[in-house]
């Protein structure tokens, strides 16, 4: 049986669209919230159906949920029900991790810089963790303790090339994550290391990222499987048990009918690794903004508008603060803009090439720029799509702007004369003043001025 969705459930505007208005009548947007995040839970048990399904039959898979991608505990919490595990890089997604279900045992901790704290808390836990570089495996090596059940790899970088975004492909010829292959006498390195300790088990790379094909990251892929493949011939034993392969399949910013294709990808990984689903080896995915991204939008009231050099400008409550790599990097991270009037419906009328800009005090803070969409005005709202992952999950504390509220909503529970009915449930409180004030050291407002006395 099929975990796909049904064809008669809402298509992911038609959600959006009945989310915004639904939002809107119930005043989770509007003066008084003039900005907020929304996750269609419909949407992430499609994607996560679609993920098990591409690799259904494979043996011996875990499929993690990068944390950094979403890291709300309602939403992990969500993504656990679904049979997801979890991906972690500090010391908080351990924690929210932890509150959110995850057995440690489907925990896996990446950090690419852990504290001897962190890895004895790992250990102690009995969660999986991956060393960044040789020193680290050092330095997990005096910190184990022998009756550790921790899996435990070692991160290598196969530099097969960055895709259409160097600066941010993982498998770029200068890796910033993990042991770069191909440097000189690098591979010889990596299996001495294997040799000296028969604890490490697994070997982890990440070479897909947005802007990576299927194609590269499969490369990328089978470059490891190769070496775990080299290791385990050099040592006569099949020390390496398991191989993570990451995630960062890139996702749609063009429109909402392209999802992240899970099968496509699997059939790249069977064109260039045939063996890499024979069993041998304990797979681990790392899926997290190709599952989040495009099953979230931000909501914000436009304040003004005004026309200045020539172009029409729309001042709203969304910028940097919840959307700050498209802000500062606009070419690599477009985002899909939506206009709605006051009520919360989509705009209609002649199109006007308009500029988005957010509230932050820098002249970037724009997050969409010549935009063609029908004329803002004050009071109208703008949809920013596919901003599920990264985004207000993440909020940028830019000017001690307040964290926006986050709402999760299911429009697929039926459907009225006025398109699908919308439930909402809260995810995250919004920000309040008192805590700005608390995070920005109220409680020591005298301490400075005791130096003097």
């Amino acid at each position: 049986m099929s975990l796909l969705p049904s064809s008669s459930d809402p298509p992911p505007s038609a959600r959006v669209a009945a989310a915004v208005r639904h939002a809107v009548a119930a005043g989770l947007l509007g003066e008084s919230s003039p900005v907020a995040g929304f996750v269609d839970t419909d949407g992430v048990r499609d994607l996560v159906a679609a993920l098990h399904e591409a690799f259904a039959g494979v043996p011996g898979v875990l499929h993690t949920f990068a944390a950094k991608a979403a890291s709300l505990v309602p939403v992990l919490r969500l993504l656990a029900t679904c049979g997801m595990g979890c991906e972690v890089a500090s010391p908080g997604e351990l924690r929210i991790a932890l509150d959110a279900g995850f057995a440690p045992s489907k925990i896996v901790l990446d950090s690419p810089a852990k504290t001897r704290d962190e890895i004895r808390r790992a250990l102690a836990l009995g969660a999986a963790l991956n060393a960044d570089n040789l020193a680290e495996v050092d330095r997990i090596a005096s910190l184990r303790p022998s009756d550790a059940v921790s899996a435990i790899g070692l991160r290598v970088g196969p530099q097969v090339g960055g895709g259409s975004i160097g600066a941010k492909g993982p498998a770029a010829p200068a890796p910033r994550f993990g042991v770069a292959l191909s440097d000189p006498g690098a591979r010889e390195r990596v299996i001495e290391a294997f040799a000296a300790r028969p604890w490490l088990t697994r070997l982890h790379a990440r070479p897909g990222s947005q802007g990576c094909s299927p194609e590269l990251i499969a490369a990328g892929i089978g470059e490891v499987y190769r070496l775990a493949e080299d290791i385990n011939d050099r040592l006569g034993r099949p020390q390496i048990t398991g191989l993570g392969i990451g995630g960062g399949l890139p996702v749609s910013v063009a429109d909402d009918t392209v999802r992240p294709a899970f099968a496509a990808y699997v059939a790249a990984l069977r064109a260039a690794v045939p063996a890499l689903f024979d069993g041998r080896y304990a797979l681990v995915t790392e899926f997290g903004r190709s599952l989040m991204a495009e099953n979230g939008f931000i909501g914000a009231l436009v304040e003004h508008t005004k026309d200045s050099g020539g172009r029409r400008i729309a001042l709203t409550h969304a910028g940097a603060q919840t959307a700050t790599r498209t802000v500062l990097m606009p070419g690599a991270r477009p985002l899909r803009v939506g206009a709605f009037d006051a009520d919360g419906l989509p705009k209609t009328g002649p199109a006007l090439v308009q500029d988005i800009a957010g509230p932050c005090g820098f002249a970037g803070d724009v997050v969409a720029h010549a935009r063609e969409l029908p004329e803002l005005r004050a009071g109208d709202y703008v949809v920013l799509y596919d901003t599920g992952a990264g985004c207000f999950s993440t909020p940028w504390a830019c000017g001690s702007l307040p964290r926006p509220a986050v709402y999760g909503f299911s429009a697929a529970a039926g459907a009225g004369q006025d398109g699908p009915t919308v439930r909402f449930a809260p995810v995250r409180d919004a920000q309040s003043l008192d805590s700005i004030a608390a995070e920005s050291g109220l409680a020591h407002v005298e301490a400075l001025l005791q130096l003097d006395a």
